[in-house]
């Protein structure tokens, strides 16, 4: 079969398709015959190199999120799901590919009225977006900026932010276009990449702040929190913030500021299937949107991956085979 692999670290050029063994189940697991292949933030991390000291190497199959119909089973897991049309997690590995293999307990069977290109553009983000809010602590009446909000995570987040009841939901992002698109799924007011503009009614801080950036910027975004804000780092595509950021933070020591990191990987696997299984359902129904930028051949990811680190992604490209 078809897959997906870093030949070499760096630039989107050193990704390559070659042809490898199709996966046999192992107890517990599940194979699927891939119909939509979910390109994420994390894809590119790992291309570039930038998580080599977590264990990837050279050789490694990109993708943890792909939807399509389950062709085999392991041991131990119910012949039943042989047909069916599920979303899968596949971990941080294996999802590029006409084939994937994933746990039986990192799967879920999709609703009808909702695509599988719709499945992986929701699944993983949804579940990030949700619950860095339930981490920030967000209640009804509050401000939120979500910082980056062009990608799934970021869609999301403004969705379920505006949802929620949120007095203001400020969203940064590089063109007017973009902005108004983010206004149409619920923001208030549009800044610029560096925190910048919003119009006159714009808040002159915030109580929550949900960044999927990062990068040398991010010091200045912490100075946008209001006493007792709190600020959830849920991404690095931008790069890591500089070493000393956390000096802005004790600068501010009188204002009471919270600063985390959050993984969805600490959130029990129960806990993340619910919130998901909410979602699929939710989405399927007409409630929350979904945004594909593109869908591209498996042997596009070249190009896709260059579409990302361009910064021209509105929404999740997918890959097919």
């Amino acid at each position: 079969m078809k897959a997906v692999v870093i030949r070499t670290f760096g630039d989107p050029d050193g990704l390559e398709i070659v042809d490898v063994p199709v996966p046999v189940p192992a107890p517990g697991q599940v194979r699927i015959a891939t119909e939509a292949i979910g390109v994420g933030g994390v894809d590119a991390v790992i291309r570039r190199g930038t998580l080599a000291a977590y264990g990837f190497r050279e050789g490694h199959i990109l993708g943890s999120e792909v939807a399509g119909k389950v062709t085999a089973v392991g041991g131990g897991v119910d012949a039943s799901w042989i047909g069916r049309r599920v979303w899968a997690f596949t971990g941080l590995s294996g999802g590029y590919a006409e084939q994937a293999v994933a746990s039986i307990e990192d799967v879920l069977a999709l609703p009808d009225g909702l695509t599988c290109a719709d499945a992986v553009t929701l699944g993983g983000s949804g579940v990030v977006a949700h619950f860095a809010l339930d981490r920030a602590r967000f209640t009804s009446g509050e401000t939120v900026l979500v910082r980056g909000a062009a990608g799934s995570i970021g869609i999301t987040a403004v969705q379920l932010a505006a949802r929620g009841g949120a007095s203001a939901v400020a969203v940064t992002t590089s063109s007017v276009e973009r902005g108004d698109r983010l206004r149409d799924l619920g923001a208030t007011h549009v800044l610029d990449r560096s925190g910048e503009g919003g119009g006159p009614d714009a808040p002159a801080g915030f109580d929550v702040v949900i960044d999927i950036v990062g990068g040398p910027q991010l010091p200045r975004f912490l100075d946008k929190l209001t006493s007792n804000g709190r600020y959830v780092a849920v991404g690095v595509v931008g790069g890591q913030p500089p070493a000393d950021f956390g000096m802005r933070l004790m600068d501010a020591f009188r204002r009471s500021l919270s600063f985390a990191t959050f993984s969805s990987d600490t959130v029990p696997r129960p806990d993340r299937q619910a919130v998901r299984s909410s979602h699929f359902a939710d989405a399927a129904q007409g409630g929350l949107r979904t945004v594909v930028h593109a869908v591209l051949p498996l042997d596009q990811a070249v190009p896709a991956h260059r579409e990302m680190d361009a910064g021209k992604v509105f929404g999740r490209v997918v890959l097919t085979p």
